[in-house]
């Protein structure tokens, strides 16, 4: 998961004649005095009457996502929150954000970076180690050799009976996804592909100022990955068996980015909703949802230490967030979300310290709050029709960051632990390797001159003069989307033509999940159940905590029902 869970992620298909006014992105940043809020509209409520609310409230409409009721207003009324909130036709309110511009230097933004980095436990991984040994002779792709997860669950093995179909759709619902990535493009479906984000410059601190954008419009092409996140993501699921770098769980599908974070990392309401819309209208098949979204780590609806706007806010986020994901569902997508990285347990009370995490608002700062599981949901991880995916190591135990509980986490999937070793001490290799924008490799100084990797975490792969970059992250992020990777496979073995959407194939979301977990290798608890990890870091301190699992075999809190497995999963 972003911060993500960060650490990396991507997707493609046809049909540009759905441009909708729900699915239009504003190509401007927000003027100077006025201030964006999401609108949710209550069910059932008549959209005129909305509207009215909104504008005798001193808003103005800037779009309408009609499938969900929900609006994007700006306002330069300061009063706008506790003028609407009394409607009879408005069920709730949160401000609209947007920040973060890619890299054009050897060092990313300080402000950026930092936010960044207390969101992003995996990027631990990325420190100062040795390059990833070779073991075996490559068997499939020429790096198939470093790609330990795809024969944690037996991937290579399904693909002598399953590669996927090209008329299954995946969506990469990230930071977007490098489109021309040589190990991605054959897959990879521009025409279908949207961009649902806003990105701004920032100041070092990581406050908005006036300036240029990357691009005239601060909207990213469809292709263009400026985090590299989702680009990772896009790679693990889907990238081709073309005697090129990596492959992908499902190499045969179609990849579709539906960018929804911004180039900063953060993953706002109005484009995560918009993403999971468009998802549904044109058909995919299966979502990857490796990001919670922000501000609030956990939406909390009524938590004494939150303001009364900021449980509005939380309440607005799980309310539209479940209108979205039940919207892409009955339409027929497949959820699939990672865990997280906090390294807690779910069902538990725990204590939040990060949120808001959007820090360059006055008074946003973040602050404690106790978190208990039944007020409190952090989303669209703990959303309804969710498949909510936790992260293994090489030696298949509960990596030490991965977020637990029995009865949040649905399955496991290999997302890698770098202190998943013997001796309890870094080793990259046990990270997760896929693709990596080479723009971003040049940017981050990874990169030197003649196009050779300075840092161990980067890998490249050239076939003739036709050269891919890639590198090495751990996290729910990297989880999520090899099991979102194995539910294309279902899909594409098991799926029908599409009456809906001609030249496609379908399936019920339901069956999908219910042969991902029903045929994954079940796990049992470790022995004793209190496992205990223990880390010892580059800087020479160590670090040692525990984590409980509960439940049985069939099913507990560090597993859910198994690791996913593409072999079981092809041929049951």
């Amino acid at each position: 998961m972003k911060r993500v869970i960060v650490v990396a992620a991507a997707a493609a298909l046809a049909a540009a004649a759905l441009a909708s006014p729900a699915q239009a992105v504003r190509t401007t940043a927000e003027p100077a005095g006025q201030t964006e809020y999401v609108v949710l509209y209550k069910e059932g409520t008549n959209a005129a009457d909305a509207q009215k609310a909104i504008e005798a409230a001193g808003g103005s409409i800037v779009k309408v996502n009609e499938a969900v009721g929900v609006a994007t207003v700006t306002t330069t009324n300061n009063g706008f929150v506790a003028a609407i909130r009394g409607s009879s036709a408005i069920e709730g309110v949160a401000r609209n954000r947007a920040i973060g511009v890619a890299p054009k230097t050897a060092k990313v933004q300080p402000g950026v970076g930092k936010a960044n980095r207390s969101k992003a436990v995996e990027k631990e991984g990325r420190a100062d180690a040795a390059h990833a040994k070779r073991g075996k002779k490559p068997t499939n792709e020429p790096l198939s050799d470093l790609q330990w997860d795809l024969d944690q669950i037996h991937a290579n093995e399904a693909h002598k009976y399953e590669r996927g179909d090209k008329r299954v759709l995946v969506g990469i619902i990230d930071t977007g996804v490098d489109g021309t990535h040589p190990d991605i493009a054959p897959n990879f479906n521009k025409a279908l592909s949207r961009n649902f984000t806003v990105d701004i410059p920032t100041d070092a601190d990581g406050n908005e100022v006036d300036g240029p954008c990357e691009v005239a419009s601060c909207v990213d092409p469809v292709d263009v990955d400026g985090d590299g996140h989702g680009t990772h993501v896009a790679s693990s699921i889907a990238s081709p068996i073309n005697k090129l770098g990596v492959s992908g769980v499902a190499p045969n599908v179609t990849i579709v980015n539906i960018r929804a974070g911004q180039d900063s990392g953060y993953f706002f309401l109005q484009p995560t909703v918009d993403a999971l819309t468009y998802a549904g209208d044109i058909g995919i098949n299966v979502v990857n949802m490796s990001y919670y979204v922000d501000p609030w780590l956990f939406n909390c609806v009524d938590n004494p230490a939150d303001s009364p706007e900021s449980q509005l806010e939380q309440a607005t986020v799980i309310k539209a967030t479940q209108r979205a994901l039940d919207y892409a569902h009955n339409k027929g997508v497949t959820l699939v979300s990672a865990a997280g990285n906090e390294a807690m347990d779910y069902t538990k009370t725990n204590v939040d310290t990060t949120s808001p995490d959007f820090v360059s608002v006055p008074g946003r700062a973040p602050y404690p709050r106790t978190i208990t599981p039944t007020s409190c949901k952090s989303m669209p991880g703990q959303g309804a029709h969710v498949i909510s995916v936790s992260s293994t190591g090489v030696s298949k135990r509960k990596a030490y960051y991965s977020n637990y509980g029995n009865g949040f986490v649905d399955v496991a999937s290999p997302g890698g632990d770098v202190y998943d070793t013997p001796d309890n001490t870094r080793d990259i290799g046990k990270a997760t390797l896929a693709a990596y924008p080479k723009a971003l490799a040049v940017a981050n100084g990874e990169i030197d001159q003649n196009g050779e990797p300075t840092v161990p975490y980067v890998v490249k792969d050239c076939k003739g003069s036709t050269c891919g970059y890639y590198q090495y992250l751990q996290g729910t992020s990297m989880a999520s989307p090899r099991a979102a990777g194995v539910a294309a496979l279902i899909v594409s073995k098991y799926g029908r033509p599409s009456t809906r959407h001609p030249g496609r194939l379908a399936m019920d979301p339901a069956a999908v999940e219910q042969i991902l977990l029903g045929t994954a290798t079940p796990m049992a608890c470790p022995n004793p159940a209190a496992l205990t990890y223990t880390r010892h870091l580059p800087s020479g301190s160590t670090v040692t905590v525990t984590h409980t699992c509960e439940g049985g075999t069939g099913g507990n809190g560090f597993y859910g029902k198994g690791i996913v497995d593409a072999l079981n999963a092809v041929r049951r």
